[in-house]
């Protein structure tokens, strides 16, 4: 007897453990799916991390707003609303500490900085992992960029639906990260 619910945990357990990866990567898709896409102007860098392995951390321009609001904390959840701008590049235009009663995107992130009407915050999708034969050297082709073009042409490729945010890629010259290195090592 003692068997058979000891079987029957295991079994709940390893479908379990196949449904929670399956549905989180469900949800990323339905987000690039039907999300509304937004260029965020950034400027990577390459760190390593023996537990995560290569990946490029995203800097955006995009990381404060100015506000009449003097009572943010910092720590403190804020709502921060997204729009593109004429260039099709994306924009902040506004902040709030409650959800606001508008149909427009939005993420949720934290104060990480306030001083006389000055919200800072971090954006919540900063971390862009690639495949560890390819960091170092998207790491250069982006130096390469950086120095040879337009300081506009570094861009990261969001899709955000509802409260949710998906980063799908980074681009330099509107070409994907991966494929740049590839033509930057040729």
């Amino acid at each position: 007897m003692k068997i058979t619910y000891l079987f029957i945990i295991f079994i709940i357990i390893a479908i379990a453990q196949i449904f929670v990866p399956i549905q989180m990567t469900m949800d990323n898709e339905d987000v690039i799916d039907s999300g509304v896409a937004y260029k965020f102007k950034t400027r990577p860098i390459d760190p390593t991390d023996p537990f995560r392995g290569k990946y490029i951390t995203l800097r955006y321009e995009i990381n404060h707003f100015n506000t009449s609001d003097t009572t943010y904390v910092v720590g403190e959840e804020i709502y921060v609303y997204i729009r593109n701008d004429n260039k099709g590049f994306a924009e902040v235009h506004n902040v709030s500490k409650e959800p606001l009663d508008v149909k427009e995107d939005y993420v949720k992130t934290r104060v990480t900085y306030y001083y006389k009407g000055k919200v800072s915050f971090q954006l919540p999708f900063n971390t862009f992992y690639m495949e560890e034969t390819k960091a170092y050297d998207a790491e250069m082709a982006y130096n390469r960029a950086n120095r040879d073009s337009l300081p506009n042409n570094i861009y990261a490729l969001v899709y955000i639906k509802e409260d949710s945010a998906v980063l799908k890629d980074v681009y330099i010259d509107d070409v994907p990260i991966q494929e740049f290195v590839d033509t930057y090592k040729n």
